[in-house]
């Protein structure tokens, strides 16, 4: 069995690190950067860069970011936000992303997803799937949860590993930021009907969040930011918490 994967994530505005609750009021964290060299010296498996305005503003990509990370770190790095065509995805590679995740031009241009798999491989494509539940259905949302769609979480997760994403990122509006824990629920159905790895995000509070997520999520790995960023949980103590309780992680 493949080990179950520990990810910060860094949510990027104006090229400082931010997180907020429920993706609202959000607060500044630290240099992204630096933030991440420190994660990867405390053994995180990856990184995942959020260029969380990029869409609404209209921006690409800030591709001095992705070569100060891909020069600093040695961890694998996914970087999302702004990114609407296989040149956009391309320009990232070069810089040093190892991979790319899309999720609002995904919804707005399916086929985006297919032509990114078939141009680079399925690896190096996340789709990240926002999505709120709303009268017992989860409804699907783009521009960083601003905006919602007719799209359901489960069809929309098949259809885009039908069209060759290698990893579904589901982040549930519901529980992001609450630190409650995750929605175990539904990333088990999803990792169910899935033949490709579920990332779990949004939730995270306690080690024991963690626990659940892989036992009772059935996620292939967890990801998490302000417990990290705020000093919280310390991620060496969390792998030490999952080995004890017989997760696989990596030390």
């Amino acid at each position: 069995m493949l080990a179950k994967r520990i990810i910060a994530c860094l949510d990027v505005k104006d090229g400082q690190t931010v997180k907020g609750v429920s993706f609202e009021n959000l607060r500044y964290a630290g240099d992204p950067v630096e933030l991440g060299k420190a994660y990867s010296e405390q053994g995180v498996d990856e990184l995942v860069y959020l260029d969380i305005t990029a869409t609404n503003e209209g921006r690409k990509q800030i591709y001095s970011l992705v070569e100060s990370v891909a020069k600093n770190l040695s961890i694998p790095f996914t970087i999302g936000g702004g990114i609407s065509s296989v040149e956009d995805a391309e320009n990232l590679l070069i810089y040093g992303a190892d991979k790319i995740s899309v999720n609002s031009a995904a919804v707005k241009n399916p086929q985006l997803v297919s032509d990114l798999a078939k141009k680079f491989g399925k690896q190096f494509v996340v789709v990240a799937i926002d999505a709120k539940e709303i009268n017992n259905q989860w409804i699907v949302h783009t521009h960083g949860g601003k905006k919602a769609t007719n799209l359901e979480l489960y069809s929309w997760a098949k259809e885009m590993e039908e069209r060759g994403a290698g990893e579904i990122l589901f982040t549930s509006m519901n529980h992001d930021g609450h630190q409650n824990g995750f929605a175990n629920e539904s990333l088990a159905k999803l990792s169910e009907m899935l033949t490709i790895p579920v990332i779990a995000s949004g939730g995270a509070g306690e080690m024991e969040h963690f626990k659940d997520v892989f036992t009772k999520g059935k996620a292939d790995a967890a990801l998490a930011a302000s417990i990290f960023h705020f000093g919280k949980i310390a991620i060496p103590e969390l792998k030490q918490y999952l080995i004890k309780e017989k997760i696989n992680v990596r030390p």
